[in-house]
């Protein structure tokens, strides 16, 4: 389950391996340069975040981590979970200890969770959606109740949300075009697809409000995606054992 999250040109891809790791990478050219850092999503040893599903970082705010929790041997259930962690501190020491502020179930969710922060009428929120074919939607949750409740069912956590399309396995936000990238699948598991909603109108209206949509005919599972520093460049992640982060060209958004 590879993510990818771009902060300040450091790259951070995330996944599972025994446990749940990120790694840090530079851009040059067009390659990845790996930093010799990698970073545990452990408390002594112990493995808290397996199956990270997202991160919401923003500087001067709180950071957020998904994660899902398989409940059953068959994997066909799972419980969403958003972790509150001292993000700087993580950095530091390349471990949760000392660093899980908060452990929050979000019960509000349908299927899954993927933090994300996007800006909406000059406010920051925590953008998460569902991955499933079932009601899906994307919530939008206050991020400083969301810091410090035990659940995203409790008042005043979730501010607003709309219905969106299936398989969504992570989300991007482009912050100076209001727009919100919904990193999906075409079918469950299979085939790339991004669609490039407008946030402002999809909220306004409560279901998605579609710019565009980019399908390609790679046929693992698309699992993460960034625009990096240059417009209308991004890496893709999915999730091939080799082989696995993609470059893409955008005619996009010009």
């Amino acid at each position: 389950m590879p993510g990818v999250s771009h902060q300040n040109g450091r790259y951070f891809l995330y996944g599972d391996r025994e446990v749940g790791v990120m790694r840090e990478y530079q851009l040059q050219k067009d390659s990845l340069i790996y930093q010799q850092k990698e970073y545990r999503f452990t408390v002594k040893g112990e493995n808290i975040i397996k199956h990270p599903t997202g991160i919401a970082y923003h500087k001067g705010l709180p950071t957020f981590v998904g994660n899902s929790v398989r409940q059953n041997a068959a994997g066909t259930v799972w419980k969403a979970v958003i972790n509150c962690i001292n993000w700087d501190g993580f950095l530091k020491s390349k471990t949760l200890d000392g660093n899980l502020i908060k452990t929050i179930e979000d019960d509000a969710c349908i299927q899954g969770t993927r933090p994300e922060y996007v800006r909406y009428k000059g406010k920051w929120f925590v953008a998460t959606a569902d991955y499933g074919n079932k009601a899906n939607e994307v919530r939008l949750y206050d991020p400083k109740a969301l810091s410090k409740a035990n659940k995203t069912s409790e008042k005043e956590i979730l501010f607003k949300k709309f219905t969106c399309s299936p398989w969504i396995q992570n989300l991007h936000w482009i912050a100076d075009k209001g727009i919100l990238v919904l990193i999906q699948n075409q079918v469950e598991g299979r085939k790339w697809r991004l669609t490039f909603l407008d946030l402002e109108k999809s909220l306004s209206i409560g279901h998605e409000s579609v710019i565009a949509v980019i399908d390609t005919d790679k046929t693992d599972e698309l699992e993460g995606f960034t625009f990096t520093g240059e417009a209308e460049k991004g890496i893709a992640v999915s999730s091939s054992r080799k082989n696995n982060v993609s470059f893409m060209d955008f005619a996009f958004g010009s």
